[in-house]
């Protein structure tokens, strides 16, 4: 075998479709410079793209075939939590699975390993922060009617609860929504001071062109755990007053090795490539990952990997991150949009 090939599980249409030129092109950045570096004990590192999009059945259906006829050796990528449900079954205990989306926690299916942010480390200190530094005691959901918004939004009563805060309501839309004009006659009718919004890129992108129109803007703050500079840039300035976003990666941010990334990235795609966001960026990171992982093992076989899976350590975007119960620990922080921008506040604790 000449060659280590990847399936990359990212969206190319649809409400998260907004993502997907820049996952795909943080994950050919990750590769290409492994490559220079040698590759993946000495094999080149592939990108076999796979439309994350799709029905979640059909995506497992595909990355399983290629799993099953040895077109790859591992998966990673960004994609909702109903695809990881779909796909992390299929290749369990067979080829390496590196899961880059932030998501609702509780994945324990063997092989599976994960990049990005869970509730507990994201969303219950952003909300106890808002809590005491903006008064923002009483809290409406907005989401997405799947797994990770519901399972998010129980999650989220439960910190409210834990911080003296409340839970005016919920409201789920499908993916896809366009019009939001009923849920935010019942955020208005609940007396809610902010809102936490569990939305998927264009639907967020609607949802905040309209908040911005209705002129709730002026009495309710915005929180949300998946808010990248892409859907920012689309949502417009005038939608983005008191908008607060939670990441372990902004483009922000100014240290090292966030700086490095951005001059390798504007070196490669040039000043036109998409911009570069937290959800983009993950998937350089489960390149990363998937690539350390192997090279720690010495093969792909996922009983060595997750034997060795706690001593794995990599650097990227984001510092130098190691794996704890197979997920990554890491900073996470929270910022406010200025405009089309986010200006990181704090790290949270």
């Amino acid at each position: 075998m000449t060659s280590f090939d990847v399936a990359l599980v990212v969206p190319l249409r649809g409400p998260a479709g907004i993502f997907g030129p820049s996952a795909e092109l943080c994950a050919q950045l990750a590769a290409e410079e492994i490559n220079r570096a040698g590759g993946v004990l000495g094999r080149e590192l592939r990108l076999v793209p796979v439309d994350g999009s799709a029905a979640p059945q059909v995506v497992a259906d595909e990355v399983a075939a290629l799993a099953d006829t040895g077109a790859v050796q591992g998966v990673t990528g960004w994609h909702i939590s109903t695809v990881r449900q779909a796909v992390a079954p299929r290749v369990a205990g067979r080829v390496p699975y590196v899961y880059t989306a932030l998501y609702e926690g509780g994945e324990r299916a063997e092989g599976v390993y994960l990049t990005s942010e869970t509730p507990d480390v994201q969303l219950f200190p952003a909300m106890s922060l808002l809590g005491d530094e903006r008064a923002a005691r009483k809290w409406y959901i907005v989401g997405n009617d799947y797994v990770w918004p519901r399972r998010t939004a129980l999650a989220a009563r439960r910190y409210a609860a834990a911080a003296g805060l409340s839970v005016a309501g919920e409201s789920y839309v499908p993916l896809g929504s366009h019009d939001f004009s009923g849920v935010l006659r019942r955020i208005e009718h609940s007396g809610a001071d902010a809102v936490l919004m569990l939305l998927v890129g264009t639907d967020a992108v609607r949802f905040n062109r309209a908040f911005g129109r209705s002129g709730l803007a002026a009495r309710c703050l915005r929180l949300s755990t998946l808010m990248d500079e892409n859907m920012l840039l689309a949502s417009g300035a005038p939608a983005t007053h008191d908008l607060f976003s939670t990441a372990g990666f902004f483009a922000s941010m100014v240290t090292p090795e966030n700086l490095e990334f951005h001059g390798r990235y504007a070196a490669r795609f040039g000043p036109e490539a998409p911009p570069l966001g937290s959800l983009g960026e993950s998937c350089h990171e489960g390149v990363l990952l998937l690539a350390a992982l192997v090279e720690r093992a010495g093969g792909v076989d996922p009983r060595a990997i997750g034997a060795n899976a706690e001593s794995v350590s990599y650097e990227g975007p984001r510092g130098l991150l190691r794996l704890r119960r197979r997920h990554v620990n890491q900073r996470v922080y929270l910022a406010e949009a200025k405009g089309v921008e986010f200006d990181v506040l704090t790290q949270l604790p």
